[in-house]
């Protein structure tokens, strides 16, 4: 089975990929020709995957998915959250975004957050959608050099290392993503003849 997976992020390919069942064939934006940049305007993480993926769907055709994460801080208000990537500027630079978290969390007892990763899929005519969450805590300096984005700063609730410290097969057994993409996964499989 062949599926499209509507990203440009690298990183996330692999760690999905990762994750697939042998049957399942991931195709990125690349595979299928699509360079374009998709459009991501819509105020919820939920929102911003179905977006995506209905542009891959009615643009290109092929049965697809499309995530949306947010990081969601509970003294921020649930910020950054859709606006994750771009929270310090466009230019979606990880490092001006954990900055500026780190600044705006100065002197909060609440360091409490959660990564809240949304999968909206297009399959066999009819939309899915699946959610997966990661609570923990945002620690005071960047700690590790694995993953990308915040990981360097979110310590994952009852864990002494950061995303960023863990190898990707320990990151993977639970994050946001991975548990979104379980869920995924395990409806394909149920539609497997």
């Amino acid at each position: 089975m062949k599926l499209v997976f509507a990203t440009q992020n690298k990183n996330k390919v692999r760690e999905i990929q990762a994750l697939m069942p042998k049957g399942i064939e991931l195709l990125s934006l690349e595979d299928i020709g699509c360079s374009e940049d998709i459009p991501e305007t819509s105020p919820t993480i939920e929102g911003n995957a179905v977006q995506k993926a209905d542009y891959v769907k009615e643009k290109y055709g092929f049965d697809c998915f499309a995530d949306d994460t947010g990081l969601e801080v509970a003294a921020l208000n649930g910020a950054p959250g859709v606006y994750s990537a771009r929270y310090a500027g466009e230019e979606k630079s990880s490092e001006a975004n954990i900055e500026k978290l780190l600044q705006e969390l100065k002197g909060k007892e609440d360091r409490s957050a959660r990564f809240k990763t949304v999968i909206a899929l297009h399959f066999e005519g009819k939309l899915h959608s699946f959610t997966g969450i990661c609570s923990g805590n945002i620690i005071f300096e960047r700690k590790g050099s694995e993953g990308f984005g915040y990981d360097p700063v979110f310590q994952p609730e009852g864990k002494e290392l950061t995303f960023a410290e863990m190898h990707l097969q320990e990151k993977s057994k639970i994050s946001h993503r991975a548990r979104a993409t379980r869920q995924l996964i395990e409806f394909l499989a149920s539609r497997e003849p």
